[in-house]
């Protein structure tokens, strides 16, 4: 059963905002965002290719017919809604506890912040247990809400994997979606709430961007997003400049992780992301990170390898990873603890 802890963390960041505020100039990327985001049919029998580009180029692609139905995805939107509408006496009720729960401005325990509010979850077994918390205003329906939604994400995260496997021919199918699948898998689930940042616009001047979850990249194998539809999510490309990604409530994006990245040899890049927080309209997320079992070794993948091939990477588990990964700031380059160095199969 999935076990669901809480965390309250709601002191005003206005007195100290500048880590929040950040000056973002416009790049000519912007002017060409749909040309450079894939677009890839789950139906198209070349998706398993396309899919395997995609991740090797950007990290990053928008997947249409899916699968999951919409009135999953808009039945959790509503439910979230309601949660976030609460006064904040009542959404502190929900916690405290840490990492997971209710957490506002505050992410995780090492200074970083944004213009965000965040309920976060933790998955065992494929479900969230209702029993672990106290989700005020019609909890059962909210929880209900929830399990169909991550039941839903994560075979679509399986079905991604597995034509991944398939793009790159290697044995067997589901050898990277059996991760998500076991019981014993380190997945989460998170419900991301932007309100509008009308507070911040007084203080914000010439071209500056109020950061609604500053830049990282994602520690798990893959992540499926999806969002309302306001504006706000970005990418950056492997020339530093950062796109902004057209929201679609009704699709999903996919985001290799960092331990995919390594699974594969640094073949897969996973990619660095960022949101930016809209002054008038609030923007409402849902992201499933699925995670491999705590005791599982990450390293690439053997039958990927070629001959004489050797790892870009030190051996570690996902437990010594993630591990490390949450002890350091959201921007930190996490991956570079584990490189090794001066490899005869170049920079990573």
């Amino acid at each position: 059963m999935i076990l669901v802890d809480m965390v309250v963390s709601c002191q005003s960041i206005l007195p100290n905002s500048s880590d929040i505020l950040r000056t973002c100039k416009p790049t000519s990327a912007d002017q060409i965002t749909n040309n450079k985001i894939p677009v890839i049919d789950m139906l198209d029998p070349q998706a398993k290719f396309l899919i395997t580009k995609a991740c090797q180029e950007l990290g990053f692609f928008k997947v249409l017919n899916h699968g999951v139905p919409i009135e999953t995805m808009t039945k959790l939107e509503s439910d979230a809604v309601k949660f976030f509408n609460l006064p904040v006496c009542e959404k502190d009720k929900v916690g405290p506890a840490n990492p997971f729960g209710y957490g506002n401005k505050r992410i995780g325990s090492n200074g970083d912040v944004g213009w965000v509010e965040y309920l976060l979850f933790a998955i065992n077994s494929g479900l969230v247990s209702e029993k672990s918390t106290n989700i005020p205003a019609n909890s059962q329906f909210f929880w209900s809400a929830i399990n169909e939604y991550v039941t839903a994400v994560r075979n679509l995260a399986c079905v991604v994997l597995e034509k991944i496997a398939d793009g790159l021919t290697i044995e067997p199918k589901n050898v990277l979606s059996k991760l998500l699948r076991d019981e014993k898998s380190d997945s989460c689930f998170r419900l991301n709430h932007y309100p509008p940042c009308t507070e911040l616009e007084a203080l914000s001047s010439g071209g500056r961007n109020f950061i609604g979850f500053g830049e990282h990249t994602d520690p798990q194998i893959i992540s499926i997003i999806r969002s309302n539809n306001t504006t706000g999510l970005q990418i950056s490309l492997r020339d530093g400049a950062w796109i902004s990604v057209p929201p679609d409530q009704y699709s999903f994006f996919i985001i290799v992780g960092d331990s995919l990245q390594v699974m594969t040899n640094g073949r897969f890049r996973s990619v660095k992301h960022r949101v930016l927080a809209n002054n008038i309209k609030s923007r409402l997320s849902m992201i499933y990170f699925g995670g491999p079992p705590l005791s599982e070794n990450i390293a690439p993948l053997s039958s990927l390898m070629d001959e004489g091939e050797e790892s870009l990477y030190k051996e570690f588990t996902w437990h010594e990873y993630k591990k490390s990964a949450y002890r350091t700031r959201l921007g930190a380059d996490r991956l570079g603890l584990f490189e090794k160095k001066n490899t005869p199969y170049g920079q990573i």
